[in-house]
C-alpha cells in the first residue's frame, strides 16, 4: 500500500473475523490491510460465502470484528467496539450503503426514501430538498418521486437506493453486490449510474461483486481469498 495517510477516505489494519460453527471457530478474515484513497473505486471479488459482505460490513462499521483499527481520514476506530454516539452520528453524515436487496421502506414514498437518510444524519430536510430532488432527476427517477417502492421495478428501485446513499454527500458509498437482483441489462446501466455519480460526486467507492466487468470498471480491483485481499 503506497498511499499516505493524508491520501485515505478510509485504512484498514488488521481487521480480523470469525464465527463459531458449533465447538469450531470458522476464521473468515484473518487479518486485512487496505487503502482507499479519495475519490477512487475499489472492487472486491471471491468465492460466494468468502467473507466480502462481512468485510463491508465490518468497513462501514455496521457491525464490529474481532479486531482491527479502521481509520475515516484521520478519526481512528477501533473496529472491535462498539461506535460512540460522535462516531455514529459521523457514520450516518459521511457513508453511504446500497445493498443487493434495496433495503427501501415499503410504507414511504421514494422521496421520503431518500429524505430518510437526511433524518439519521441530522441534517435540514428542508435546506437538502433540492438535492434530493436533483439526485431523483439525474437517476431517472424524478417523476416518481411520490411513488411507493412496491410499485416500481427492480432497477427504479436500485435508482432510488443510489440516490438515498448520495443524498448527504458521504465521503465513501459502500455497495454490495448493487446489481445482484436485476438482469444483465438493468445492472449494467445501474452500474454506470453509480459509477457516474460517485465520480461526479468525488465519493469513493468500495464495490462487492461477482461481475468481472463491473470488477475492471472500478480504479483497482481485489479478490478476498483464504482470508485475505490480494489485488487482481
Amino acid at each position: 500500500m503506497n498511499n499516505s495517510f493524508q491520501d485515505c477516505v478510509l485504512r484498514a489494519r488488521g481487521i480480523r473475523k470469525s464465527f463459531s460453527l458449533g465447538s469450531e471457530s470458522l476464521d473468515v478474515l484473518k487479518g486485512i490491510d487496505m487503502d482507499l484513497p479519495f475519490s477512487s473505486s475499489l472492487s472486491i471479488r471471491g468465492d460466494s460465502g468468502c467473507g466480502k459482505s462481512t468485510l463491508l460490513n465490518l468497513l462501514a462499521r455496521l457491525e464490529p470484528s474481532d479486531e482491527g483499527k479502521i481509520f475515516w481520514g484521520d478519526r481512528e476506530i477501533d473496529a472491535a467496539r462498539k461506535l460512540s454516539s460522535v462516531e455514529s452520528k459521523w457514520r450516518a453524515k459521511h457513508i453511504g450503503v446500497v445493498y443487493q436487496s434495496y433495503y427501501l421502506i415499503p410504507e414511504l414514498t421514494v422521496m421520503e426514501n431518500v429524505l430518510m437518510s437526511l433524518r439519521i444524519g441530522g441534517l435540514s430536510l428542508e435546506a437538502n430538498l433540492n438535492r434530493a430532488n436533483e439526485l431523483l432527476s439525474a437517476m431517472g427517477m424524478e417523476s416518481k418521486a411520490n411513488q411507493i417502492p412496491s410499485k416500481l421495478s427492480g432497477g427504479e428501485r436500485q435508482r432510488v437506493a443510489i440516490a438515498r446513499a448520495l443524498v448527504n454527500r458521504p465521503k465513501v458509498i459502500f455497495a454490495d453486490e448493487p446489481t445482484g437482483n436485476l438482469d444483465e441489462r438493468t445492472g449494467g446501466e445501474v452500474m454506470d449510474l453509480l459509477l457516474e455519480s460517485c465520480e461526479l460526486e468525488a465519493a469513493s467507492l468500495i464495490l462487492v461483486t461477482h461481475n468481472p466487468y463491473f470488477a475492471r470498471a472500478a480504479h483497482k480491483s481485489m479478490r478476498l481469498r483464504d482470508g485475505l485481499l490480494f489485488e487482481e
